[in-house]
């Protein structure tokens, strides 16, 4: 970590000279159970007696609150700084807007010529730390300060939603990265307010231990702030909080998605049991349904990190992405790679990291990266066609995969398995690797009763066998349209649509597994002993090539 560099000697610590290594670790114990875990990193660093520590965070009053409780534990001051209200001490109400301290230079200024011990607290300091002329004099002034503050028990503590930074200042300032509101602290946002709203008898609180957990898991990914008013939201909207109440909270987190304008949020209004067929597929998902849960964690296992879904188009890869959202009951992002590209040189990996980066702070989340193939295709030859940024975008990507520790599960789908990297199909990366055929007989007869119920039918009233017969090498995409089709010449004539109207739509419709029998054949010959079989293993023998002879 950098920090403001001190003068010669041994360095100085609150606690007096160190001179061992347990000295660092003198402080009272109660200091450590006042300050969130996530965040102690922060009362480390003013013990230690860095001088300038920029927190990147949008919750100032969380970290004034944190920064409050470091500054009791020390019997330090606390002051506040922002450009319209000046420095004021914590706690106390602002009296206007002080002459001279609303100003960043005269603001240092007083921070250098106070004596007591004290840290200061600068909200939204990073518009003058940019690296433009009209800021020299305030960087100039914060080495300066940096300099002056590292012999003494002051502590200049910046806090800013986004990092500004200019070269001059990256050795005398430290960095840090306040994490969002952990389980335990929206647990006890949950609990405050279930304790307020309990003497209202209108409102209703029915929450056990199960819904409890999956409110807090929906609501990860949340400040406080958003957290309090969506609870608030879900209490006005119905006047009670339950498990049911998961959906207000994703409603939440669509804005913050919708905002960053590189992910699409989509409603997960399809379950595992509207797709046909693909057993081994649902049942491996069903299986870690329950993998993001606190239960899970104290068991040792860590969160899912993805399948690649490869096979024929049209047999339900993008609908499984669809259903696991609504199955595990979390947010499903669409990551729509194209949207990443930038004419600016360096934009189209920032602007992965962005999407990286708003995937993870709404976790637990799905991502669905929907045909990565073509959205990485010619990743090998990107030297030379654009001159690297395809390449240097899928490395980041990549490695997001291997060293993603928030439970974000990626779930992507590709049916040209040339396109794709070798260094995706590594394991590490992702859990599993999927091939999606064909449909056999039985999840034919399955996907047409599932598009006949969905039209209103009784799937009882036609001949399901002898359709899923007449439909041998369809996909589940081509049984659909075929259903569509039925309906619309049985409307054209008046009447209600009968078997015989979807036996000939299925006559009249060429499937893609013969037009592209030779593509499907390839599919086949790589996924073997490459990727596990989402369906039975008997499902390549009903469309299997047939063999040529000469007669």
């Amino acid at each position: 970590m950098s920090g403001a560099s001190g003068g010669a000697g041994v360095r100085a610590l609150e606690n007096g000279v160190v001179k061992h290594e347990t000295a660092m670790a003198a402080a009272p114990a109660e200091i450590e159970e006042s300050v969130s875990p996530l965040g102690e990193e922060l009362g480390v660093l003013i013990r230690a007696r860095y001088p300038v520590i920029y927190i990147v965070s949008w919750e100032e009053p969380r970290v004034e609150r944190h920064l409050r409780q470091i500054a009791e534990a020390r019997g330090k001051q606390l002051y506040v700084w922002s450009v319209t209200s000046g420095m004021r001490r914590a706690g106390a109400a602002p009296a206007g807007r002080p002459k001279g301290l609303s100003d960043p230079i005269e603001a240092l200024d007083q921070v250098m010529e106070h004596k007591e011990p004290a840290i200061y607290l600068l909200n939204d300091f990073h518009a003058f730390l940019r690296p433009v002329q009209c800021n020299i004099a305030t960087i100039r002034k914060l080495r300066e300060a940096a300099r002056a503050l590292s012999d003494s028990y002051k502590t200049v503590v910046i806090c800013s939603p986004m990092l500004e930074l200019a070269p001059e200042l990256e050795k005398d300032v430290t960095v840090l990265d306040y994490p969002l509101p952990d389980a335990r602290e929206v647990d006890g946002l949950l609990r405050h307010i279930c304790a307020e709203v309990a003497e209202h008898s209108s409102v209703e609180i029915n929450l056990g231990e199960a819904d409890r957990e999956a409110l807090i898991r929906a609501a990860s990914g949340l400040t406080l702030q958003e957290a309090e008013n969506v609870f608030a939201k879900t209490l006005v909207n119905d006047g009670r909080l339950s498990a049911d109440d998961v959906s207000t909270v994703f409603a939440e987190k669509q804005q913050i998605v919708r905002k960053s304008g590189l992910l699409e949020y989509y409603e997960p209004n399809t379950a595992l049991g509207d797709v046909g067929g693909l057993a081994q597929l649902k049942e491996w998902l069903r299986r870690r349904s329950q993998a993001f849960t606190e239960g899970a964690r104290q068991y040792g296992l860590p969160a899912p990190k993805g399948v690649l879904l490869v096979g024929v188009q049209g047999c339900g890869k993008s609908l499984c992405a669809k259903a696991v959202s609504r199955e595990w009951n979390m947010p499903l992002l669409r990551f729509d790679v194209g949207r990443v590209f930038s004419s600016l040189v360096g934009s189209s990996e920032e602007n992965v990291r962005r999407a990286i980066a708003v995937a993870e702070s709404i976790a637990p989340a799905v991502l669905w990266v929907d045909e990565i193939d073509k959205a990485f295709a010619g990743t090998s030859g990107s030297a030379g066609s654009d001159g690297g940024t395809s390449a240097r975008v899928m490395s980041t990507f990549l490695t997001w995969l291997s060293e993603k520790s928030k439970p974000v599960f990626v779930l992507a789908t590709a049916n040209d398995i040339t396109q794709l990297p070798p260094e995706l199909l590594r394991k590490g990366r992702l859990d599993e690797i999927f091939f999606v055929d064909l449909p056999d007989p039985a999840d034919r007869r399955e996907i047409f009763r599932i598009h006949i119920a969905k039209r209103d039918r009784d799937p009882a009233a036609f001949d399901l066998e002898g359709l899923a017969a007449a439909a041998d090498g369809f996909s589940g995409a081509e049984i659909e349209q075929a259903v569509i089709s039925a309906l619309y010449d049985a409307f054209y004539l008046g009447r209600e649509v009968e078997s015989g109207d979807l036996v000939a739509s299925i006559a009249e419709t060429v499937p893609l597994s013969r037009t592209m029998s030779e593509g499907i054949s390839g599919l086949r010959g790589w996924a073997e002993g490459r990727a596990r079989p989402a369906s039975s293993a008997a499902t390549m023998a009903s469309v299997a090539p047939r063999r040529k002879i000469e007669v």
